[in-house]
């Protein structure tokens, strides 16, 4: 094996951790609510902290290693161009704040109270399907990377049979992650990927810190040259990226597109969209996910680079040989391309380290699994078995289907790790089998909460619009590899045909006008406690500035540093921009400019791991203390009674 016993000794530690941290939340789940939306009670740093280590992954820093072992450090700079919409999007509070005001459980459950209960059923089938189609490989690609990455055999006898290590690892994770679920719902989810959280961002830093001074920058020129493939497949300097496969600058623009329109569509981390204790503090979590996300991303694009210089640089063929002879033992090229990079860092990472990254996955695997399972599950019974009912469950009956529908999903998501073939690149596949809900819900999710004139015949009109292309896409995909149209670009197009299908079909179809108070909690709906007025009349330039009469003077400092840091870094990037357009820039004056980017990035990873843990901890105690006291409403668990409104 790769690991020794000190390796092992911090993976099982780290476990025992995160178990700890669930069965100690496990006495405050008391409720449907609860169960489903840890009560309303989450602050700002806890969801940001719990939200990013949910969405992350096992499987998502595979995908991730595979983007930036294509494209190395080119990316990052385009991502530069983009930061102005991300923090206008977040600093806006774009879906997000709205959506909380609703108090829907679901987004679906959204869906019934401004469309209508078959559009609920209908979406939730959507979303449903998408999903677990989605969630499908995820176990898969978790389980390869421990047995490649911890060097353990590829299967072994139990009483004279051989065994499948695969098979008993899927196995094994998927428990672990269906009893963190059991344990406390959502409670417990949050907690779980609040310390997960923490734990994997200390790791990411400190990786991060080791590679940069012990690696040469000279060797990883060298290596970044070597692995270029054409004269415009640039690795290190982002004006010369047109031949890049699949993952370039088109790419990210499509991804930004999606970023904005899709803000909140996808429902794998639907409960963390209902968890916070106001609008506000949802805002903010948002908000505050610019930052919880640095040290997580310059981690996804460092190592791929570490890998690339490693298998491309004749200083380090010792260990490149090792990793080719991993990978000619693995029949498929799509595999050999998620365990590439796993299997660099088991060769070079010391002891210690080794077992540190090994624990991260751990962490990453569980906390995405056990989200997934927990949205999944409940989506099905929320929004397809409920809304048939004339009546709500009895609350413990409530989480008692609830359980029996997430064990369903967890069998499904085995059989078809055991079963499905993967043709593609774990984001391609993502991006056709998402857009399956994903390409229609935005333009819903948006006219819904932004349009008093969105119909609910527009709503169904661009669902089949989107899910139509997307569902094409993926038969296409999946039946010819090399179809010249990926998944991406389909998922493009769906988001373009359900855009334009709700704008006309709601601005020609029959007029309808919805109660945006009502819907929103505003004016004489206002529920009590919903919302802290700290300055009922801000000035004019604090609201220019997005900050509201709910701002104190510790939220109005979080957006002042938010927006400086980026316009600094847009400033960056649109004088670099300009003097490439005019010069012509060597590569190595590139690769100054990423080791500079690099070390920057660290030492603000370093800052916000302190500042987020600190906050993330105030949170989690303040959260403990309102569950303790709390009366919960048994009415509160997603059942919408209303006459029906169907168009």
């Amino acid at each position: 094996m790769a690991l020794s016993f000190i390796d092992w000794f911090i993976v099982v530690a780290t476990f025992f951790l995160m178990v700890y941290g669930v069965v100690f939340s496990k006495k405050y789940m008391r409720g449907v609510v609860d169960f489903l939306a840890a009560g309303r009670t989450a602050g700002r740093y806890i969801i940001s902290i719990a939200m990013g280590m949910a969405m992350l992954g096992a499987i998502s820093v595979i995908g991730e290693f595979q983007l930036f072992f294509k494209s190395g450090f080119c990316m990052k700079w385009w991502e530069l161009s983009m930061a102005m919409a991300i923090l206008a999007v977040t600093v806006s509070g774009w879906i997000v704040y709205r959506f909380r005001q609703t108090r829907a459980l679901t987004t679906a459950q959204f869906f019934e109270m401004r469309y209508s209960r078959k559009f609920r059923i209908f979406s939730g089938i959507l979303a449903w399907i998408s999903g677990i189609i989605n969630f499908g490989i995820f176990p898969a690609v978790g389980a390869r990377f421990f047995i490649y990455y911890t060097g353990i055999p590829i299967s072994f006898p139990v009483f004279g049979i051989e065994v499948s290590t695969y098979v008993v690892m899927m196995l094994f994770l998927i428990i672990v992650a269906l009893s963190f679920v059991f344990a406390g719902g959502q409670i417990a989810i949050i907690i779980a990927d609040f310390i997960q959280g923490v734990f994997t961002n200390a790791v990411f830093v400190i990786l991060i810190l080791f590679f940069f001074f012990t690696f040469d920058w000279s060797q990883i020129y060298n290596g970044l040259i070597h692995a270029q493939t054409a004269p415009n497949a640039s690795l290190i300097d982002p004006f010369k990226t047109g031949q890049v496969d699949d993952f370039n600058f088109w790419y990210f623009i499509i991804g930004l597109i999606g970023f904005i329109y899709n803000f909140m569509s996808w429902q794998g981390t639907q409960a963390y969209n209902s968890s916070a204790k106001s609008a506000h503090e949802a805002k903010m979590a948002q908000v505050l996910g610019n930052w919880r996300n640095y040290p997580r991303n310059l981690f996804l694009v460092f190592i791929p680079v570490i890998a690339i210089t490693v298998l491309n640089n004749a200083d380090f063929a010792p260990v490149a040989d090792k990793v080719n002879a991993v990978l000619h033992t693995v029949g498929s090229t799509e595999i050999q391309t998620q365990i590439r990079v796993p299997l660099v860092l088991r060769f070079i990472l010391p002891t210690g380290l080794l077992g540190a990254f090994a624990a991260v996955m751990l962490a990453a695997f569980i906390s995405t699994h056990d989200t997934y399972l927990h949205s999944w599950g409940s989506i099905f019974i929320q929004d397809v078995i409920m809304p048939f009912r004339k009546k709500p469950f009895a609350p413990e009956q409530h989480i008692r289907v609830l359980r029996f529908s997430i064990i369903g999903v967890a069998v499904f998501v085995f059989f078809f790790s055991l079963l499905f073939k993967q043709s593609q690149n774990i984001y391609l596949f993502f991006a056709v089998t998402g857009a399956i809900f994903v390409g229609g819900a935005g333009s819903v999710i948006i006219g819904g909460l932004y349009w008093k004139r969105g119909t609910t015949a527009a709503a169904w009109s661009a669902m089949i619009t989107g899910s139509g292309i997307a569902i094409l896409g993926t038969v296409l995909t999946t039946i010819y590899k090399d179809f010249p149209v990926n998944g991406q670009w389909f998922w493009l197009i769906s988001m373009v045909g359900a855009s334009l299908t709700y704008l006309l079909v709601s601005l020609f179809g029959k007029e309808s006008v919805h109660d945006m108070d009502k819907l929103l909690h505003r004016g004489k709906h206002e529920l009590k406690g919903e919302m802290k007025i700290v300055d009922a009349v801000p000035a004019k330039g604090w609201k220019v500035l997005g900050m509201g009469k709910e701002f104190t003077k510790g939220d109005k400092f979080i957006y002042i540093i938010s927006y400086a840091w980026i316009f600094l870094w847009t400033a960056i990037f649109l004088i670099g921009t300009v003097y490439s357009l005019t010069h012509d820039v060597e590569d190595y004056h590139w690769l100054t400019y990423w080791k500079y980017y690099v070390f920057i990035y660290a030492v603000v990873s370093a800052v916000v791991l302190i500042w987020f843990t600190i906050g993330g901890v105030i949170d989690m105690k303040s959260m403990f203390k309102q569950l303790a006291v709390m009366k919960r409403d048994v009415t509160d668990d997603g059942f919408v009674v209303r006459e029906e409104n169907e168009e």
